[in-house]
């Protein structure tokens, strides 16, 4: 199965009626593996705070975290496994496997727990089968 069809078919899958803004699946070292259209441009620099975060748990607490420069709030995850974050109305799911980051962002009427399920659904199989 190609990624792109990772991300088509499980990430932007309908949930009770609702479906993820975007997803993507990205490389450790930021590179794009597979996205849905419109998901936002990292900067290396976000990338790099994201890993840093999922390397010390808590680090982006206190800054936020960015996506293509729009600040989201963190919540609460599982360190070192999953960084939750919110913006006004929507937020992101972003999931750690061994090789990949797997990003989820939604805004209403899908709920955080909708867009954590899909997210981490992908995320667990992936790690499942050793990526």
């Amino acid at each position: 199965m190609s990624w792109q069809t990772y991300v088509d078919e499980h990430l932007m899958c309908d949930m009770d009626g609702h479906v993820l803004t975007s997803a993507a699946i990205l490389g450790h070292d930021g590179s794009v593996w597979a996205q849905s259209a419109g998901f936002p441009e990292l900067k290396p620099a976000e990338i790099t705070a994201i890993l840093n975060d999922f390397n010390e748990p808590g680090s982006l607490a206190p800054t936020g975290m960015y996506i293509n420069g729009a600040k989201y709030m963190v919540i609460q995850g599982e360190p070192g496994v999953v960084i939750r974050g919110k913006k006004g109305s929507g937020g992101v799911t972003i999931k750690k496997s061994n090789m990949a980051l797997i990003f989820g962002l939604y805004d209403e009427p899908m709920t955080p727990g909708q867009c954590n399920l899909v997210v981490e659904r992908l995320g667990d199989y992936l790690i499942e089968q050793g990526y």
